[in-house]
């Protein structure tokens, strides 16, 4: 019964938002493909920074952030707007400023058959020492559709610019629902 429930998922995903990349697995997972386009300054910013390092200095240790970006179908910002990618970002490695611990919640969708439904996803995010890495994250839950998600994500750098991100993210995502 839990495959038919996924074979089912992927089909409303597919006809509600086109973002299916490709259908469930043998063991119940669904993949799919998204684009978090981020902005970081304007007045349209989608990224903020909320408070600076408590050390002082040029430490980056303890920056707060939050965001609310765009999820697109497509890399293009032209694309289909799905949703938003919601939450806050914090430096809390002392060794490496390139590295981030998130809690956002991911696909919030806006649009189509899982209009209110949402993704959970917790994590660190560290691209490596070249920022070509892709960044693993833990899927821990869900509301609507993806009740009692479970799963992991994988988000690697796109396109960037000096104010504007494009990144392309994978999920892999597991449900009992």
């Amino acid at each position: 019964m839990t495959a038919t429930i996924f074979y089912l998922l992927a089909a409303v995903l597919a006809a509600t938002t086109g973002t299916l990349v490709a259908g469930a697995g043998d063991d119940g997972t669904t993949h799919i493909r998204l684009y978090i386009h981020e902005t970081f300054s304007g007045a349209n910013a989608t990224a903020v920074h909320v408070t600076d390092s408590p050390l002082g200095g040029n430490s980056t240790y303890g920056t707060l952030s939050v965001f609310d970006d765009e999820l697109r179908q497509g890399s293009d910002a032209a694309s289909q707007l799905v949703g938003r990618a919601q939450g806050i970002t914090m430096q809390a490695d002392l060794q490496d400023s390139g590295v981030f611990s998130t809690l956002l919640t991911m696909l919030s969708f806006t649009d189509g058959g899982y209009k209110g439904s949402t993704l959970v996803l917790s994590g660190r995010v560290d691209f490596g020492p070249d920022g070509k890495a892709a960044a693993e994250r833990a899927v821990v839950g869900g509301t609507g559709r993806f009740r009692l998600a479970r799963g992991y994500s994988l988000m690697s750098k796109f396109g960037t610019t000096s104010s504007t991100a494009v990144l392309k993210l994978d999920l892999y995502v597991k449900t009992d629902v």
